[in-house]
């Protein structure tokens, strides 16, 4: 099979028809054999209904229900394990991504030897203070701590390489950093593509601003992982040492300067009417909370059956 669309869907019950007949279109204009995967997130508008009618009437098309609304992420981990197709698409719902740009992606894919086309929305249609400008701030963010230059991180409408969706976890809210996830498990040709972007048909957006800090405190938490994931005692047994270290020469200073004066016969403060020494103090006791945090993580980490798995990506 050539491609595989995976389309997270999620109260667009108006849009689908729609989308699936343009899909189609497009996959027959090319002779692409296909498969479109629609992954209802638990709608509750009759979403499901439309799949199953479409499903009854194009052998192509393929509906997956969740019970409940998990989240995008989620649902894009469930197509991947079922997409079959040497190249994987995934695109939104809302026809707000044109399939009209799939040929040309698949041929980057095939022909040019990429492992992963993110569509770039360079003239966007959101309104420019609530979308546009975020979007900006987050994606230079993005770039600057995962080094992949993409000027649009978080489209949705995206290329793999059939290994590639196979390689990776999407979990929690990481559908928007699948590009780093992919950069870390090897897959390097990493390009873009400038698609168009129309404006929303129907419904209205099921995302908000809060997405722009949850995605920030993702994308920490995910260069976090990447970095120390496998041995946190760098991070935090360093980091305990070095509180442990200038808790304790604080701590020393403070003693030394007082048997100082001491010795001099000059006026001293008691070790302990001194707010550096609770300061010192604290410092050592971070420092030494810190360590072990860093020694129960390696303990965590070595029992990890996951911990000797290895991308491979060719053997003679």
């Amino acid at each position: 099979m050539d491609i595989s669309v995976i389309v997270p869907a999620f109260n667009e019950r108006e849009s689908l028809p729609e989308l699936s007949a343009w899909i189609a279109r497009v996959m027959q204009e090319h002779g692409y054999s296909y498969e479109v995967l629609i992954v209802d997130d638990g709608s509750t508008d009759g979403s499901w209904e439309t799949i199953r009618s479409l499903a009854v009437d194009d052998p192509h098309v393929h509906g997956l229900r969740f019970r409940r609304n998990y989240g995008k992420s989620a649902a894009l981990y469930c197509g991947f394990e079922r997409a079959q197709g040497e190249v994987v698409f995934t695109m939104d719902a809302d026809l707000q991504d044109s399939p009209d740009e799939l040929p040309e992606m698949y041929r980057m894919i095939m022909e040019q030897g990429y492992d992963l086309v993110s569509g770039w929305k360079q003239h966007r249609k959101d309104n420019a203070l609530t979308k546009n400008l975020p979007s900006k701030l987050y994606n230079a963010t993005a770039r600057r701590i995962t080094g992949i230059k993409l000027h649009d991180m978080n489209c949705g409408l995206k290329a793999y390489r059939r290994e590639v969706v196979k390689s990776i976890e999407v979990y929690g809210e990481m559908h928007r950093y699948i590009p780093y996830l992919a950069k870390n498990a090897g897959y390097t040709k990493i390009g873009e593509k400038p698609v168009m972007h129309a404006r929303r048909k129907y419904g209205k957006s099921k995302f908000g601003m809060n997405r722009f800090v949850n995605g920030f405190l993702d994308l920490q938490t995910l260069w976090f992982l990447t970095r120390f994931g496998g041995n946190p005692m760098h991070f935090f047994g360093t980091t305990g040492l070095l509180m442990f270290l200038v808790g304790f020469v604080m701590t020393v200073w403070i003693i030394v300067e007082k048997l100082i004066q001491q010795g001099h016969g000059l006026k001293y403060r008691p070790v302990t009417d001194q707010p550096l020494f609770y300061l010192a103090l604290v410092a050592v006791i971070l420092g030494v909370v810190l360590f072990l945090a860093g020694f129960i993580g390696e303990m965590v980490s070595r029992s990890n059956a996951d911990r000797n798995h290895y991308n491979i990506s060719d053997e003679l």
